[in-house]
């Protein structure tokens, strides 16, 4: 008999050194429940060890072991944009990370993908596919994600602050993306496959969709062969002209900064945001492109309820709205549409390549200490991964030919005799 019940102890001891057991040893202690597509696993299926356990599995700091010893590669994802955020760093070291080192930390650390939760669940015990949603807590406002379904940043000022809200902000209700009215979802087209291979996308738009040559624009090769589809589909952007940083110390008007973002000792606002057709220039491809700023940046530091400033020549050099960067970006809207702009919103629009003419200005930059001529004029500006149109180029985009003048007539004949389907009974 005692040997039978050693050989049960021994057995017993067996048993519970099993990853099944040792997960419901350490449910005697902590009682979480695993929810979602984890539900039926053992706590050791990620915390890997009873005697060195793994708090947080899914860090990236850590690789994500926990995870990536079933998900096999995707631990990679950190070091791609996401996670690294390398061209957001370089940004602000540049530009108001020369004032203020460690204003990248303090300020920029939100989107920055600290771990596979971020995108997969709040809470590690409640794992979950990432749906748009979990997209939208970075890829949101100013930046590509939420025009998707039509939602566009509203200016900063508390008075424009009012209606509709998701993710934390107020927004205006624009046109959303055609694929958005269909029900595809952002893993439609950004698979889990390509972010982990570090493409920005699984597919184009010629992966799916035909040229339709019954479309005049269709027809014109230059438009096929230079020009990305969504230069002439994108029917907005959300634009801000104008991204001002102002620094307080020892301050009392800060108080006077009726606008949303007032955090600590900073106040950030914009000069103007549009939410129109955008800008063209070329992408790193070379083509046609919608191209916006991202940014035009201005910095104050205020001492004392003043400008902080230098004296040279015998006259004040107050620093204020310093120009730190006047940078562009070739991006992709998410706001695509079957028609958008006619044919003169691009070979007759000078503003839409930065080439407004003077008496065309209505915003007097200079006059208000803001360096800049113009927004829309490329003096000063650069596009950080692709250019502006050359101006051959653009003289051949604006030359009224012959071909141009028989296109023209041909597109307002069609919208002239185009006659909309009865709706259903």
């Amino acid at each position: 008999m005692r040997w039978m019940m050693l050989c049960i102890a021994a057995c017993w001891l067996a048993l519970s050194a099993t990853p099944s057991r040792a997960g419901e040893n350490c449910k005697v202690c902590h009682r979480v429940t695993l929810e979602g597509v984890h539900a039926r696993l053992s706590c050791l299926s990620c915390h890997l060890s009873e005697s060195a356990t793994l708090a947080n599995p899914a860090a990236a700091a850590g690789g994500a072991v926990g995870c990536a010893g079933c998900h096999k590669g995707y631990a990679r994802l950190f070091e791609h944009a996401m996670g690294t955020r390398d061209k957001e760093r370089r940004f602000v070291e540049g530009s108001i990370g020369r004032f203020d080192a460690g204003f990248f930390e303090n300020r920029c650390g939100s989107c920055h993908l600290a771990g596979c939760t971020d995108c997969h669940g709040g809470s590690g015990h409640r794992v979950a596919r990432a749906s748009d949603r979990s997209c939208f807590a970075c890829h949101r406002g100013y930046f590509v994600g939420t025009d998707y379904y039509g939602m566009a940043p509203r200016e900063d000022s508390l008075r424009y602050q009012r209606g509709e809200q998701a993710y934390g902000q107020s927004f205006l209700k624009m046109t959303p993306d055609v694929h958005a009215e269909a029900g595809l979802s952002c893993a439609a087209c950004h698979s889990m496959a390509s972010l982990v291979a570090g493409a920005k996308s699984s597919k184009g738009c010629l992966d799916c969709h035909r040229v339709n040559t019954k479309v005049v624009e269709h027809r014109i090769a230059a438009h096929l062969e230079k020009m990305e589809c969504y230069a002439c589909h994108s029917a907005w952007a959300a634009q801000e002209y104008g991204t001002f940083w102002l620094r307080f110390t020892d301050s009392s008007i800060q108080e006077d900064f009726e606008v949303k973002e007032n955090a600590g000792n900073y106040v950030k606002s914009a000069y103007l945001r549009k939410q129109d057709a955008p800008p063209l220039g070329i992408n790193a491809a070379g083509k046609v492109s919608p191209i916006r700023p991202q940014f035009l940046l201005y910095f104050s530091e205020i001492l004392n309820d003043r400008p902080v400033g230098s004296w040279s020549r015998g006259s004040a050099d107050l620093l204020e709205n310093r120009l730190l960067a006047a940078q562009w970006k070739a991006f992709f809207p998410h706001t695509i549409r079957r028609g958008t702009v006619m044919c003169e919103g691009c070979h007759d629009t000078p503003r839409r390549y930065l080439l407004e003419p003077p008496q065309d200005r209505i915003y007097q930059l200079q006059a208000d200490g803001m360096t800049l001529a113009s927004f829309w004029e490329r003096s000063g500006q650069r596009v950080v991964n692709g250019d502006f149109l050359p101006m051959a180029r653009y003289q051949r985009v604006t030359a009224r030919t012959k071909e141009y003048q028989r296109a023209y007539l041909e597109k307002w004949q069609q919208l002239i005799t185009h006659v909309e389907a009865s709706s259903s009974p």
